[in-house]
């Protein structure tokens, strides 16, 4: 039994390898077939393309711009801790010593501080704000360190009147009888012409008593200023529709003549005059002011191309504008490179910060000891009203800000941290910077400086966190003429009333996390980033143009890309 047994596994197993090596045929056969199939098709091909040897067109391999992988925006002074944070653009820059992260803090509190009425017995140290003034802080004007909430007009209104949660106020000057090209002492460096017995700017708010008729007007300044919006839709090729607001003002009840409008007839008011012009400004991101100034100046000559010589459509210029410092320092030629402003009308962190001080609050400071509106008619009325007892200086003569709190103030707004770039490894993010690239954008939104290694900022010695570091701020800081539509017609130095400069990109795309009102824009008009791409002309007419002709899903990237940085 066991003998047969063993005999069946014999019989079983020859059967297994018959089976086997029929499988293995069948295999051989299939493989042999399919291998000719494969080079008959390979051959087919060869031919449908023209002959044997030529290989299959490969996909056109796509360019990105450096800058795709980029994540640092302010090279050191970079924040990683920001993202999606109501508070991204409030933290000290990193790599500030302990001394200088010492006096940042002390900065961010005097940048908070809210200030009234002198005299204030009880906190000296507050007292000072106005007479006239738009805000009693820096913080109003600046919400978290970045755009200001935009004014919105309720249903069934057709305006607002601005008041004291608004971050908006207008220019204004007279218009020049001519052109100003070249600065001088004795056209005051082309600087604008103030409007006689108003200034520069107008003051929308006051203290108690003001006015003359403040009875009647009280805690009004030199005029009421309503704002209402102008609307517009664009339509793309693909249908999609954007409505476009454009802010218009109008400005009433002017300290001077009391109750008239440009309406009136026989207007006498200086400020309602035909040759006044006036512009809208919205306050603007405090963080990464030190790096930009710290860029070297030859830099940024380097980008200037006035005469468009290389016929690109785009003509960056440069503005030269008065320097309070130089000045202060007995510079025969107090003029300096302007950077900040939204015209590029001032030259520094410490004159913007200081300049802003006195003339949006009305406090005097070591830099600008005297107010703004001083020798007007309405400073003069007031100071004899009230018995002198705000004028603009201490019981100790000194100015209303001591140097000790202006300071502080000027190194915070030079210290802030750039929050870094987000979310750089999405496709969509990656194709947005070749098509930024591609759309020319960075044609006046240069990506990159590398900052000084030595040097001054505001007169006083750099930080060593600010030298050597690569930074990533998208703005060439020159003049481009943006067109008619974005337009004020108010020339500011050697900026005419078309030109405006290139705002920085970095943070663009926490802008609305920070504050969800802001707006973009000099005046706060466009509530997107792609409201303010429609809104572009001028120089920047081609780059718009080409943006709206890209599919609905090229422009998402596009704007994926600007949300990242």
């Amino acid at each position: 039994m066991t003998e047969k047994y063993f005999q069946q596994i014999k019989t079983q197993q020859l059967k297994t390898q018959q089976s086997r090596a029929q499988l293995n045929s069948r295999l051989l056969g299939f493989r042999k077939s399919l291998v000719s199939s494969l080079v008959l098709l390979s051959v087919a091909g060869l031919s449908a393309c023209g002959g044997s040897g030529d290989e299959a067109p490969k996909p056109e391999e796509k360019t990105y711009p450096a800058y795709t992988d980029m994540k640092a925006s302010g090279g050191d002074s970079t924040t990683f801790d920001a993202s999606e944070s109501g508070h991204g653009f409030s933290t000290p820059a990193p790599n500030l010593s302990a001394e200088e992260l010492a006096l940042h803090l002390e900065g961010d509190l005097s940048f908070e501080t809210a200030f009234t009425t002198a005299p204030n017995s009880a906190h000296p140290e507050l007292d000072g704000l106005g007479p006239v003034f738009n805000n009693a802080d820096c913080n109003s004007c600046h919400q978290r360190d970045g755009r200001n909430s935009t004014p919105i007009v309720p249903a069934g209104q057709t305006r607002i009147k601005l008041g004291s949660d608004a971050g908006i106020f207008l220019r204004i000057s007279q218009a020049p009888n001519e052109p100003c090209t070249i600065g001088t002492a004795a056209n005051d460096y082309c600087a604008p012409i103030p409007v006689p017995d108003f200034g520069g700017q107008l003051f929308h708010r006051g203290v108690l008593q003001a006015r003359d008729d403040w009875q009647q007007n009280q805690f009004v300044g030199q005029a009421d200023v309503y704002l209402s919006y102008q609307t517009k839709v664009v339509t793309y090729s693909d249908g999609t529709s954007v409505t476009l607001k454009k802010p218009l003002f109008e400005v009433e009840n002017p300290y001077d003549a009391p109750g008239e409008t440009k309406a009136s007839s026989n207007l006498t008011s200086n400020l309602l005059q035909d040759d006044v012009l006036m512009g809208w400004r919205n306050g603007m991101p405090v963080f990464g002011l030190g790096l930009l100034e710290v860029i070297s100046e030859a830099d940024i000559l380097a980008n200037v191309d006035a005469t468009d010589s290389d016929n690109d459509g785009i003509s960056g210029r440069a503005n030269y504008v008065f320097d309070a410092i130089k000045a202060k320092a007995g510079d025969s030629n107090p003029v300096s490179l302007g950077r900040f402003g939204w015209k590029a009308n001032t030259p520094s962190v410490r004159v913007q910060s200081l300049g802003a001080l006195r003339g949006d609050m009305g406090i005097t400071n070591p830099l600008f000891p005297d107010e703004s509106v001083a020798g007007t008619a309405l400073h003069d009325s007031y100071l004899a009203r009230t018995g002198f007892v705000d004028t603009g200086a201490g019981v100790d003569g000194e100015p209303e800000a001591s140097a000790e709190f202006s300071d502080s103030v000027v190194f915070y707004a030079e210290t802030l941290a750039v929050p870094a770039r987000r979310n750089i490894d999405d496709v969509n993010v990656r194709e947005g910077a070749r098509l930024f690239e591609q759309l020319n954008c960075s044609g006046c939104h240069t990506p990159s400086f590398v900052t000084k290694a030595s040097g001054k900022i505001g007169g006083r010695e750099m930080s060593a966190g600010h030298k050597s570091q690569t930074i990533y701020p998208f703005t060439d800081l020159l003049l481009h003429d943006m067109g008619d539509e974005l337009a004020d017609g108010r020339p500011d130095f050697l900026a005419d009333g078309n030109e405006w400069r290139t705002r920085p990109l970095w943070g663009i795309g926490l802008t609305q996390t920070v504050n969800p009102q802001a707006g973009f824009l000099h005046d706060g008009r466009a509530a997107t980033i792609e409201e303010a791409i429609l809104w572009h002309g001028g120089e920047a007419e081609k780059s718009q143009q080409d943006f709206m002709a890209l599919t609905a899903k090229e422009r998402a990237q596009v704007i994926d890309f600007l949300m990242s940085l």
